[in-house]
């Protein structure tokens, strides 16, 4: 009989017209046996496909005479089975769930809309189960379609390439919860496939795939105990919202996703702003309540048009192999379960499970190299012989030339198998873990339940990095490292919005095969590494100061040197040790633990009540139900992850864990404080320095120049790493040492100047000269013209008789007209400028005169400004010098303060101050230290000097 006739799979052509023009009734009278021509044009049979579930297999079944002959309505129900479709309320708003139109031939398959957001998710199983093993076979993809946003990918293939970083993310947020729902004993292996195929910019995709990845699975054949579906939660203000629109998480305190079923969590991760402990209980809460009433709809849909169950697939280990290998490896495995170092116990454990395979195999319990299981049915490839007619026999399918047979292969019956006898190995080595630390209160290297392993931490070990710190908790060790850099160092991403986006701070954390004693591949990030670096890298996010306030590209390495357990956790307490180091003004620090349970107590000799474990190692994070990561601080949480290895937990033992988690937290921070060497706290020498000016957004152009050539003219003359400069007027200057950062400010303080009347220029080159005046250049690139009448105070028949190209000369700036252009003066500048007088003719010798006199009378006038700053900050003048901007240590005298300052760079993002104020600043505010008179600066002057000190707490 079919499985599920409704869903099956019809074989033959819907339209009778298309069939072969051999009457029906020539085919064979058998039921079970028909003949047809060889050739494949003139075939003409109908079959059924099913999957037959107790073997795991495709059983092919020719149809009768009498179902060929069915009406092609009939024909057209097999062909296109009935879709389903329901309306779920989540939130303010309904998702819409489809099955049945897509994905057909998938195990299970639905589209879930949200909006105009639309993510497809198929599920699919092996037809033969693979190996026996502790880990379910479940391989997850996710994807988003360029084209969901009418975009094309920006590679040079124009189509999707390997999973970014954030769609890993989302697979680990879709396999997480799903994992613990599938029954033990389950060996086929199972492929989610989801795709965003549109996206609206407004609802966000990642719930969307989990839920409907649980919805899938619910339809499909996969035996799982629970419907899973997920949400995500936002708080903005007092008001908890269910899937938030993307404008609402812009206003968010809380990013919280939460996947479960009707009556339990299964995972939760999510990201806020120091947010109390009963604020995030009281979001789960919603979330769950959000959760029950889509698994309470999906299960209404599974009833309607779900497939049945392979449980007749499921193959567990006998249950009496569990009573040998208690009874020859139990007493032993309490003794080495007592060994405190990580190594020495994992390799007694393994020593300890070749003896009892070897004693098993001694008795006749195991054969090896001989595998026991049910009979299995491999299909044999048949090569077709030279014959005009051939039989399918049931159970046979037509393939053309060759056909795929099934036959038995039955396997010598044993007891026992080694994979049986290892996974119970494992299993009981399991129990006997959570029996000690329920029965005796003592953990496996003699810890209490809420004891932290001891720490040990240090800075500064990598002299020529910005910023290091080595954090090491019991067997597990982080090595962090900062690099400080400028905006293209940032991380772009390329994303659905169709912009760009720049990370100014990224954490990535790599866990090489060393740090557990093995040999392994080392490659791309797995999948873990990257889940691991994005929970570290949210949690430091929120300590990190502003852009404005610090604005380097921060990156962030974390590598983990050893590792026991909680090592994501280690490198958020490293890299807030690293952070300060530094010299990144952090707010203050924060630390991570995980955190660990053991529900059921009974079976252990306990009372029933969960246990929870703090700062867990890596065999209690196996054997034990839960791993709940929390980083923050004393006052509230920064980033939180949880996954369970059993069937779901309740809102009152998340609590406990929190608080518990709160104290743990506590305790980590004082023994972080205790660094040795501590943190610097001040930037690296080595570490770029970084200028910030503030130009008006229409001089942008004058720095790039055609092409950029004028800014990488720039870049080539003085020295500097880099020149960014943004829409909005900011201009960013990166350089390694101060004096190439002052000469780039001061050539960009001159191409960007906006002149106003009466600004006075000194020792400014003449450029040209023209039969009606000369041509003077107030700054680089910059000109204006000085009229002939303007050059002197006495007529001049030509501009020759007073000056030549390449003089220098003083003048001032006495029209802008209409477009822009400058009219100087150097009659203005000079001693006898009597408007009534007439004028006379004088010779070059005279004129020369006036030059010298006119020099002498402005040294000597201390009334006169060189410099004038406008109200946005923007120099307008040109000061003594030939640049334009003050060289500190250069242009004026600095007193001792100041020398001994600024090579140290001890202040942080101080107003480095114009020229203007410097000739204004009386002579006893001049006496003062070099720190006050640099603070006290006006804090209308734009331009400023970034040069960070940590400043926690």
């Amino acid at each position: 009989m079919l499985v599920n006739p409704c869903t099956s799979i019809l074989c033959n052509t819907p339209n009778s017209a298309l069939l072969s023009p051999f009457p029906h009734s020539k085919l064979g009278s058998s039921p079970s046996c028909h003949r047809f021509p060889r050739k494949p044009e003139h075939r003409s049979f109908s079959c059924i496909l099913w999957r037959k579930q107790s073997k795991g297999f495709f059983g092919i079944r020719a149809l009768e005479e009498s179902r060929v002959s069915e009406s092609v309505a009939s024909d057209d129900a097999l062909f296109f089975p009935q879709s389903y479709s329901v309306k779920i309320p989540v939130g303010d708003r309904h998702i819409l769930v489809e099955t049945g139109h897509m994905g057909r031939q998938a195990s299970g398959a639905v589209t879930v809309t949200d909006g105009e957001t639309i993510v497809h998710t198929s599920v699919c199983l092996a037809d033969v189960p693979s190996e026996p093993s502790d880990f379910f076979p479940l391989y997850v993809n996710y994807q988003e379609r360029f084209s969901a946003a009418g975009r094309t990918s920006g590679g040079f293939f124009k189509r999707e390439g390997r999973a970014k970083d954030h769609e890993v993310l989302i697979c680990r947020l879709i396999d997480r919860p799903l994992r613990p729902t599938m029954l033990k004993g389950f060996y086929h292996e199972t492929q989610i496939l989801s795709w965003v195929l549109s996206y609206d910019g407004l609802h966000s995709p990642d719930s969307l795939a989990v839920t409907a990845a649980g919805i899938a699975v619910a339809l499909s054949e996969v035996p799982n105990s629970e419907t899973v579906a997920g949400v995500r939660i936002g708080l903005v203000g007092d008001k908890y919202i269910v899937n938030p629109t993307m404008k609402e998480m812009e206003e968010s305190e809380l990013d919280l996703l939460l996947a479960g079923t009707d009556n339990a969590i299964l995972m939760i991760e999510g990201y806020c702003n120091f947010l109390q402990e009963e604020k995030l209980l009281r979001a789960v809460e919603v979330g769950q309540d959000a959760v029950r009433v889509i698994c309470n709809e999906v299960e209404a849909l599974v009833k309607k048009c779900g497939k049945p169950k392979m449980i007749d697939a499921i193959k567990l280990p006998p249950p009496e192999l569990y009573k040998h290998v208690e009874e020859i490896a139990g007493d032993e495995l309490v003794k080495v379960l007592q060994i405190r170092n990580k190594i020495p116990r994992r390799k007694a454990l393994s020593s300890l499970e070749e003896n009892v395979l070897t004693i098993l195999t001694e008795e006749g319990y195991v054969k090896p190299d001989v595998a026991s299981g049910p009979t299995e049915t491999v299909p044999d490839l048949l090569e077709d012989e030279d014959e005009d007619e051939e039989v399918v026999l049931d159970g046979e399918v037509d393939e053309g030339d060759v056909h795929i047979k099934p036959t038995s292969r039955k396997a010598t019956p044993l007891f026992f198998s080694e994979v049986d006898v290892k996974l119970v190995f494992k299993e009981v080595t399991s129990k006997f873990l959570r029996k000690r630390i329920v029965e005796g209160g003592r953990r496996s290297d003699g810890r209490t339940p809420d004891e932290i392993r001891p720490i040990n931490s240090r800075c500064g070990l990598l002299p020529r990095a910005h910023g290091s710190a080595l954090f090491t908790r019991g067997e597990t060790q982080s090595l962090a490292v900062v690099t400080l850099g400028d905006r293209q160092m940032a991380q772009r991403i390329d994303n659905l919005e169709g912009a760009d986006e720049l990370k100014s701070f990224y954490l990535q954390y790599s866990f090489p095969p060393s740090c557990v004693g093995e040999v392994g591949r080392i490659g791309a990030p797995s999948r873990r590494e990257i889940g691991h670096g994005m929970l570290a890298e949210r949690a430091l996010e929120p300590i990190l100061p502003s852009d404005d306030d610090f604005p380097y590209t921060i990156r962030v390495e974390s590598t983990i040197m050893e590792s026991n357990g909680s090592s994501s956790m280690a490198s958020i307490c490293g890299g807030s040790l690293a952070l300060q180091d530094a010299g990144v003004p952090i707010k203050c620090s924060i630390a991570g633990i995980a955190m660990g349970m053991v529900l059921d107590t009974e079976e252990c000799g306990g009372d029933g009540t969960p246990l929870i474990l703090s700062d867990i190692t890596g065999s209690e994070d196996a054997s034990g139900d839960m791993d709940f990561k929390v980083a923050g601080n004393e006052e509230g949480i920064t980033a939180f992850q949880m996954d369970i290895k059993v069937g779901g937990i309740t809102v009152p033992i998340m609590r406990k864990a929190l608080l518990q988690a709160r104290d743990g937290r506590k305790l980590i921070l004082d023994e972080m404080l205790k660094c040795s060497p501590p943190p610097l706290k001040r930037l690296s020498k080595y570490a770029p320095l970084i200028l910030i000016m503030k130009v008006k957004p229409e001089k942008v152009n004058a720095i790039i120049g055609s092409g950029g050539k004028k800014v990488k003219s720039i870049i080539e003359e003085t020295g500097v790493e880099s020149i960014d400069t943004q829409d909005d007027g900011i201009v960013k200057i990166t350089a390694k040492d101060l004096s190439s950062l002052e000469k780039t400010r001061a050539i960009i303080s001159n191409l960007t100047m906006v002149p106003s009347v009466g600004d006075v220029y000194r020792d400014c080159e003449i450029k040209s000269i023209a039969p009606y005046g000369v041509f003077v250049e107030i700054a680089p690139g910059r000109e204006g013209l000085c009229h002939i009448s303007e050059l002197s105070s006495n007529w001049l028949a030509k501009a020759e008789d007073a000056v030549n190209v390449g003089d220098r000369i003083d003048v001032k700036l006495i029209e802008v007209n209409n477009k822009g252009q400058l009219r100087l003066s150097r009659r203005a500048l000079l001693p006898d400028t009597d408007p009534g007088s007439p004028s006379e003719k004088q010779d070059t010798g005279s004129t020369t005169k006036d030059i010298v006199a006119s020099q002498k009378t402005a040294e000597r006038s201390s009334a006169k400004k060189v410099l004038n700053v406008p109200k946005d900050g923007l120099a307008e003048g040109q000061p003594d010098s030939k640049v334009g901007a003050p060289k500190l240590g250069s242009s004026h005298k600095s007193t001792p303060a100041e020398d001994t300052l600024l090579p140290q760079k001890k202040f942080i993002r101080r107003l480095v101050g114009s020229t203007r104020d410097e000739h204004n600043v009386n002579k006893d505010t001049s006496k003062k230290s070099s720190s006050k008179a640099i603070s006290t600066v006006s804090s209308k002057d734009e331009t400023s000097l970034v040069n960070g000190e940590a400043n926690i707490g």
